[in-house]
């Protein structure tokens, strides 16, 4: 049944009972585990795993305990796989009290509001939303069907949240954007009366950020995933397909295209465009616009072969200085 379900062809006895997942070098018999990585494929011998997806070209010398199963990308067959094995989980359903939902709000049967949570006037929730204890929905809200929303998230009103979404703990969708105008010696607070939109599919991290606009809309397109701890401040647009990981910072009314990569602790300056397929590495600052199809690195970022080459260069400094 696995091999099916990964479309994976077995290599040795297909009929073993596998029981859960783990690590190649901690799982035990019974488990399935994965290579993906060439410098893990020594793991192969030691393993008590039952079962290892591997790619189709992995290669193998010697004996070995473990049932191969070969796909054409382990690390995605495992995410089906897990995907499936999730979804087999019993989600919660009802009501639990004491909750506070406004009235005239229509739950679907299929919908879960957990305990603590507070629905404001003029909610929307769609088929087999999942609401965990203590979460905010503000007046005005709508929640696309199938979305999760778990445990002590603030999503503010007039938010709009799509179909499939997970929205993790600790975030704050839709908090005033920072807008302060100079009046003398002290800043006055220009009225952030914009809201966000969150697109089918998206995954936002714990205690991310992502603040409502000015005026019109931050957007956060489909298929996008944000990790933990991000701040995406007020009327940033940013497409489809996106990932963006840990600490990232994206400056108010910045527009970043479809399918980039972006490491941790970036940081990208307001008001600037960013294009399409691009891959920003670690702790990269991003001052300027950028085209599409880029691999950039360093503060501020430039081609990632330069940096590479100004990294040697910066090592024999001292050399280079006293000759």
């Amino acid at each position: 049944m696995l091999a099916s379900l990964t479309g994976g062809r077995v290599e040795g006895d297909g009929e073993i009972e596998l029981s859960g997942f783990g690590k190649i070098e901690e799982a035990g018999s019974g488990c399935v585990t994965f290579i993906a990585n060439p410098k893990y494929a020594h793991f192969i011998h030691t393993t008590n795993a039952s079962a290892v997806l591997v790619n189709e070209d992995f290669q193998v010398e010697g004996e070995i305990k473990p049932v191969l199963i070969r796909v054409k990308d382990a690390y995605s067959a495992l995410a089906e796989l897990l995907t499936a094995f999730e979804s087999m989980k019993q989600r919660p359903r009802g009501i639990e009290q004491p909750a506070y939902i406004s009235e005239g709000i229509e739950v679907p049967e299929d919908a879960y509001i957990g305990a603590f949570a507070y629905i404001g006037k003029n909610v929307r929730l769609g088929k087999g939303v999942l609401i965990y204890p203590q979460s905010y929905i503000g007046e005005g809200v709508e929640i696309g069907e199938g979305t999760v929303i778990r445990a002590g998230v603030r999503i503010y009103e007039g938010c709009r949240i799509g179909k499939g979404c997970i929205i993790h703990s600790g975030a704050v969708i839709g908090a005033d954007g920072f807008g302060f105008a100079p009046k003398g010696e002290i800043y006055e607070k220009i009225p952030q009366i914009g809201n966000v939109i969150i697109e089918d599919d998206v995954e936002v991290g714990a205690n991310t950020c992502i603040d409502r606009a000015t005026f019109g809309h931050t957007i956060v397109g489909k298929g996008t995933k944000l990790d933990n701890l991000l701040q995406v401040a007020h009327n940033v647009e940013i497409g489809s397909n996106n990932v963006f990981a840990a600490q990232t910072g994206i400056a108010g009314s910045t527009k970043i295209g479809n399918s980039n990569r972006v490491g941790g602790q970036c940081g990208f300056a307001g008001h600037i465009s960013v294009g399409d397929n691009n891959e920003f590495g670690a702790q990269s600052g991003i001052p300027n616009s950028v085209g599409s199809g880029k691999r950039l690195i360093g503060y501020p970022a430039i081609d990632a072969r330069q940096f590479a080459k100004n990294q040697v260069y910066i090592r024999h400094l001292d050399q280079l200085f006293r000759k």
